[in-house]
């Protein structure tokens, strides 16, 4: 089990996040509800941060991607450990700059963005925005144009890089909704089509492999093919590439299937990145670019545990067991999306065997309204606080109301205390947009 000095078994024989004993936690602030230990977050930061600063003399960024989990308080910690952050929508951008984080740090996504979140961007003062389709351009130029700004972009190219993670979560592949292929000849025609636009400031290129990647090789690969891209172009069309965004990918661990990665270990990813980057620019004579990476899981993945309590419990003989908990695909829909697999534990009795397998069910009306199979663990009863761990990334992010439950609570943990980075919904909450026409009231 993948336990660290901010996440362990304390003397009562309980989980304890970020100094504070889970139990207390889940007492103080009710379940389900998602924990996230600062000191983690933090430290991945500041591991990313260090490689940059030391291997590639501080010529570059490490921006924290927003989708993987987005609030004031996350970007407040950014914002203090000095990277930036990318962001892919409306609202992602809205949270930044409601939560005080500098605009010219913050990078835009997104293969559909939406004029109004065009605009937006602009009248924020975005520092570079990734474009992803001719419509974009064109429109970006604009907008641009009537603002009478010129605005920085890069592009999203595909280098076909397929690396070994799930299908769903691979984007650099010749078929992928996002960016454009440098085989086919459409990462060409695109940088020509934005090179030839007087509102917009081609700064260089963006790829992004996937998630859930471990093979640090695949990155390599990518910076290879992007940076021989990169000589291409300049050969071709006369532009020398100032900026290289390599994404981010890094894996976690969720199970005893993962590698169980310390710090130094996604320092090494990096390191050969970089190395991969310096080696190629050498190798054709390019000016090393300003690089950047968008850690997103790697950086909150880990830091999140969610907190539930043990209801009903239902015993199939010879078939399965049950353990029904108070949250449910409203809350974590990936094992529903991506048959994601978890590692859960009972935070009061951490230090009993485990003595069955369980399925750990949901309370949302859905018989696939499942959040673990086959998991491990002492003979549950009901009122136990269990623990699953990993769940940092994209699980409060992808959360809905279904069945009008609410999303839960968050809190931050450090140096055992804890405090609410997003309050707990009500009812109200779930009601506050709803309308009765007046012919329905009758």
């Amino acid at each position: 089990m993948n336990l660290r000095d901010t996440l362990k078994i304390n003397k009562a024989g309980h989980l304890e996040i970020g100094g504070m004993d889970a139990v207390d936690i889940a007492r103080r602030f009710g379940t389900p509800l998602y924990a996230f230990d600062e000191a983690h977050i933090r430290r991945m930061m500041r591991t990313y941060k260090s490689v940059i600063d030391g291997e590639y003399g501080g010529n570059g960024m490490v921006l924290y991607a927003s989708k993987a989990f987005s609030c004031e308080a996350i970007y407040a910690i950014a914002r203090q450990e000095g990277i930036g952050v990318d962001v892919v929508s409306g609202g992602e951008l809205y949270t930044a700059v409601q939560s005080g984080f500098p605009s010219n740090k913050i990078y835009m996504h997104g293969n559909n963005k939406l004029e109004r979140e065009l605009e937006y961007a602009l009248d924020c003062g975005v520092g570079n925005i990734v474009v992803d389709s001719f419509r974009e351009a064109d429109m970006l130029d604009s907008i641009a144009a009537g603002k009478n700004i010129i605005q920085k972009v890069l592009i999203r190219i595909n280098p076909g890089v397929e690396a070994h993670t799930h299908a769903f979560v691979q984007t650099a592949r010749t078929d992928s909704k996002f960016g454009f292929s440098i085989s086919d000849g459409t990462a060409e025609a695109i940088a020509k089509h934005v090179l030839a636009k007087k509102n917009l400031e081609l700064r260089g290129f963006h790829c992004h492999i996937g998630s859930q990647i471990f093979e640090k090789q695949s990155f390599v690969l990518a910076a290879n093919k992007v940076m021989q891209f990169a000589a291409e172009i300049r050969d071709g069309l006369g532009f020398e590439v100032k900026e290289l965004n390599i994404g981010g990918g890094f894996g976690v661990w969720y199970n005893s299937d993962d590698p169980e990665l310390k710090y130094e270990d996604y320092a090494d990813y990096l390191k050969a990145l970089v190395a991969a980057v310096k080696h190629n620019a050498a190798k054709y004579k390019l000016a090393e670019p300003y690089l950047l990476l968008e850690p997103g899981r790697s950086i909150v993945g880990e830091a999140g545990i969610t907190l539930y309590t043990v209801g009903a419990i239902k015993d199939i003989p010879a078939v399965k067991k049950y353990i029904a908990v108070d949250g449910g695909m409203f809350e974590n829909p990936r094992y529903a999306l991506y048959q994601s697999r978890y590692t859960a534990l009972l935070a009061n009795r951490a230090n009993e065997p485990c003595t069955e397998k369980v399925t750990v069910a949901g309370k949302c009306c859905e018989s696939g309204d499942l959040i673990a199979v086959d998991v491990p663990l002492p003979e549950a009863q009901s009122g136990d606080i269990l623990a699953v761990l990993t769940t940092g990334a994209y699980n409060y992010s992808m959360a809905s109301n279904y069945n009008r439950n609410f999303i839960p609570a968050a809190v931050l943990v450090n140096n055992g205390e804890a405090e609410y980075i997003i309050r707990p919904q009500t009812y109200e909450d779930l009601v506050r947009n709803d309308l009765i026409p007046e012919r329905l009231k009758k």
